[in-house]
Order: C-alpha cells, then sequence, then structure tokens
C-alpha cells in the first residue's frame, strides 16, 4: 500500500513537474520565504523613507520591494497549481523589472556621497549623474517591461522568443550601465584617496572627511551593486538560453542568483540606511537629504 501510495505521488509530481510552466515544480516553502522576507523588507523601507522624508526611496527600493513580493507571489501561486499560466506571467514580467528601481537608489547614493567628499574629484558632475545613469536605468526598465509583454501576450514560440530577446536586451543594457557607473564611481574614490581633482587646475580646498557613516554607506553601496551585478549576470546567460534552457530550467539558480541576491540588496539598505548614514546639515547650493 505504502509502496503504491509513493509512485502514485511520484507520478503526479512528474506530471505536474512536465506540464509546470517553468519546467520544475516550484518548491512552496520557498515561495513563502521570500514573499515574507521581500514584504517585511518593503514594509520597513516605507517606514523609514517616511520617518526620514526620503520620498526618493518611494520610487526606487519601495517599488522595486513591491515588485518582488509580486514576484515571489505569483512564483508561490505556482506553487500550487504548476500548469497555471497567469502566475508564471506575473512571476516573470515582475521579477525580470523588479531591481531596476533598485539600482537607481544605488546611483542616488553615489550622486549624494559625490556632493559630500567633493565634485571636482569626479568626472561627471553629482547632477550629471543622475541624468545620464537614471536615465540609462529608466530605459532598461522599458525594454524590459516590453520585452516582458510580448513574451505575456505570445501566441507563438517565435512571439515568446521575440519577447525573450527584447527583455535580454534590456538587461544586458542594464549591466552595461552598471559596469559604466562602478567604473566612474571607482575613479572617483581612487581620485579622491589621492587628492587628484579631474581638472588638475582646479583650486581645490582641504578634502571633506570620508567619516564612519560614510565608510558604511559606501560598503553598503559596493556590496548591494555587486549583488545586483552577479544578478544581472545570471539573467544574461538564463535568458540567452531560451525558455527552455537548462539554466532557466534548474530552480536553485534562480533561488540563488536571482532572488537571493536581490534580497541581500534590499535588505543592506534597511540595515545601512541613507536616512542614517547620508543626514548631514544643508549644504550651499544643494538641497538637504530631507528633501
Amino acid at each position: 500500500m505504502l509502496t503504491f501510495s509513493s509512485s502514485v505521488r511520484d507520478s503526479a509530481s512528474a506530471a505536474d513537474q512536465q506540464q509546470s510552466q517553468y519546467a520544475y515544480v516550484m518548491t512552496r516553502y520557498v515561495g513563502l520565504l521570500f514573499v515574507s522576507l521581500f514584504g517585511l523588507s518593503t514594509v520597513l523601507h516605507i517606514g523609514q523613507a517616511l520617518f526620514y522624508r526620503l520620498l526618493w526611496l518611494l520610487p526606487t527600493v519601495c517599488l522595486a520591494g513591491c515588485l518582488e513580493v509580486l514576484g515571489w507571489s505569483g512564483r508561490l501561486w505556482s506553487s500550487y497549481n504548476a500548469p497555471l499560466k497567469t502566475p508564471f506571467l506575473i512571476a516573470i514580467c515582475t521579477t525580470i523589472i523588479g531591481p531596476t528601481p533598485l539600482l537607481a537608489a544605488n546611483f542616488v547614493i553615489v550622486e549624494r556621497i559625490i556632493v559630500r567628499l567633493g565634485a571636482p574629484f569626479s568626472r561627471l558632475t553629482p547632477k550629471w549623474y543622475l541624468i545620464i545613469f537614471c536615465s540609462c536605468d529608466v530605459v532598461s526598465l522599458v525594454v524590459q517591461g516590453t520585452g516582458g509583454g510580448l513574451a505575456s501576450t505570445a501566441t507563438t514560440p517565435s512571439g515568446a522568443r521575440m519577447g525573450a530577446n527584447i527583455m535580454l536586451g534590456g538587461i544586458v543594457f542594464q549591466l552595461a550601465t552598471l559596469i559604466v557607473f562602478s567604473i566612474c564611481a571607482a575613479e572617483f574614490f581612487v581620485r579622491y584617496l589621492h587628492d587628484a581633482p579631474v581638472d588638475k587646475s582646479t583650486q581645490t580646498t582641504k578634502r571633506e572627511p570620508l567619516t564612519q557613516k560614510l565608510k558604511l554607506m559606501l560598503i553598503a553601496v559596493t556590496f548591494n551593486s555587486t549583488c545586483l551585478f552577479i544578478r544581472a549576470i545570471y539573467r544574461t546567460i538564463e535568458l540567452s538560453g531560451g525558455w527552455h534552457g537548462r539554466v532557466i530550467s534548474t530552480q536553485v539558480y534562480f533561488n540563488v542568483l536571482d532572488g537571493a541576491m536581490v534580497l541581500l540588496a534590499i535588505i543592506t539598505l534597511n540595515v545601512a540606511h541613507p536616512g542614517v548614514l547620508l543626514r548631514v546639515p544643508k549644504l550651499d547650493n544643494y538641497k538637504d537629504d530631507e528633501t
């Protein structure tokens, strides 16, 4: 009897896996864990943003958290009904674009650190950091969203492939943006440490000190960006293999290289919060972080 019951369960599991949109059956406790942790982090971020009056965190970190909660809710839903298409489409679209607003928060944080430590050491002015990198982030978001929309409404395999390729283009563009951003930020900090402004003729005053709080913020944003970089590489490889590739069909890869990376990135900013580490008296010609 036990052998018969076991074989029935195994057969049912195999049938669900064969019919699943993911090519595997979503592990339920994993979905519950990620929905809970992303939800808790997002609620905390909303409270922190309002408490510290950092409203720019709402359309960046908080939006990213909401998208991740929605995406993982779709994956959790799929654990109850593997063949169902709606939760699969919700998960695919929201988890692909979810980290994009989170990356924009890093751009804002680094821009404000540059203002604190000294704009002459940066190849780009703080204003242009926001204009260039946030614009690239918006383009990446639009391209990924367009690809996700096409893939979700496709009625043919070729249409689904086209949507995946567009999403891949958005991810690759985001990865390139992150690389260029990292190079520019690294150059700024090297120049700051060596007291070497971009314009050699610039008459600089004494460098602003790198306080303990700023050091912690730098460590946090570096770790955050590294997590998002790992996730972008994974997504590039995943989508390059198509909807039926080995990478996209392996659950543990997604859980670790996407879910865990984004979760670590967003929780990092809960712990090392800009409202605590970047708050300073008003600077000349610059709005305080309270705006």
